[in-house]
């Protein structure tokens, strides 16, 4: 760790060569490999990341070693451990689907749990005291119905929530508008409030992943936000979208990946990014301002689903090359 710290890489390279634990963490919870990405020691880190030093190990105050690198201003030691991080992840998720890891979609349990709209549909909270979306989202969803429906053509959004993406694609007047939703309540919530008999719209209860596959039809702007799925499910939806959006259509959703810590928020953006590449989609990050350090917004939630600062990307605009 002393040499870490110091950046004399040759000295790390013969601990590491003999054996020393690079894994080690002191009473801060700090390793070697932060302590020279505070430093902003680039030899060091990689030496360190090639021993196997994981990445995404945290401090005890919550931070990994991009964190403490982007916090020192230490941009190309920053630069490294994403690389690290990308690549570890995307291996790990390659091996998962090679091994056959199943992706189910949404829980069963969540399926069967009763859902509550609050009296002023400011939350919907599942069973457990969940937010499944909440009302602070408006402004996001308003900047991703700006970038999907402002060609007013044929529009899909799979999860309907609130509601909140759905009536702000209404305000611009789409050729169409396509909802997938899957529970039962929000599906009877939307009966309720007669979103089955507004002009334009069509309903299709189920699983995505049970009736997009067969729906054959090509949008202009395409949301995606889900609940009770992983990254692993939002994967299978991304290889449907060269079959579900038209050329130059617009694809965004809702970027809660990795929610709590700025660093992780950061790979998988950029995994994302990578991810669109491969399917012929360039992407955009657009920051949005955010704030939800009110404690009285998060009262009687136990799933604190967003913590980033104020400013963070948001919102990802895929368009098609």
């Amino acid at each position: 760790m002393n040499a870490a710290a110091k950046g004399d890489v040759h000295r790390v390279r013969e601990l590491l060569d003999s054996g020393a634990d690079h894994l080690y963490q002191d009473d801060k919870g700090q390793n070697a490999l932060m302590l020279a990405s505070m430093a902003g020691h680039d030899s060091v880190v990689e030496a360190l990341l090639e021993a196997g030093t994981p990445w995404n190990a945290l401090d005890k105050d919550g931070n990994c070693a991009g964190d403490l690198a982007m916090l020192a201003g230490h941009q190309s030691t920053a630069n490294l451990l994403l690389e690290a991080g990308v690549r570890a992840e995307m291996v790990l998720g390659a091996l998962e689907r090679k091994l056959g890891k199943e992706t189910a979609g949404p829980s069963h349990d969540y399926l069967q749990q009763r859902l509550q709209y609050d009296a002023d549909s400011e939350r919907l909270m599942d069973a457990d005291d969940r937010a499944v979306m909440m009302a602070w989202e408006g402004p996001l969803m308003e900047a991703h119905a700006h970038a999907v429906a402002a060609s007013g053509g044929d529009i899909l959004n799979v999860g309907f929530g609130l509601g909140l993406v759905d009536e702000a694609i209404q305000r611009r007047r789409p050729r169409s508008h396509t909802i997938v939703e899957v529970h039962p309540d929000v599906h009877a919530r939307m009966l309720q409030l007669g979103w089955h008999q507004r002009p334009g719209v069509r309903i299709l209860f189920g699983r995505w992943q049970d009736v997009l596959p067969q729906l054959g039809a090509q949008f202009d702007g395409i949301f995606f936000d889900t609940y009770s799925e992983f990254y692993d499910d939002m994967q299978d939806f991304h290889v449907l979208l060269p079959r579900l959006l038209r050329p130059d259509g617009i694809y965004s959703f809702f970027h809660g990946l990795a929610a709590d810590n700025a660093f992780f928020h950061a790979v998988y953006s950029e995994i994302v990014k990578r991810e669109m590449a491969s399917l012929g989609l360039s992407t955009q990050f657009v920051p949005l301002p955010i704030n939800v350090t009110d404690p009285k917004i998060w009262e009687g939630v136990r799933n604190k689903y967003w913590q980033l600062d104020t400013s963070t990307a948001c919102c990802l605009l895929g368009v098609e090359q």
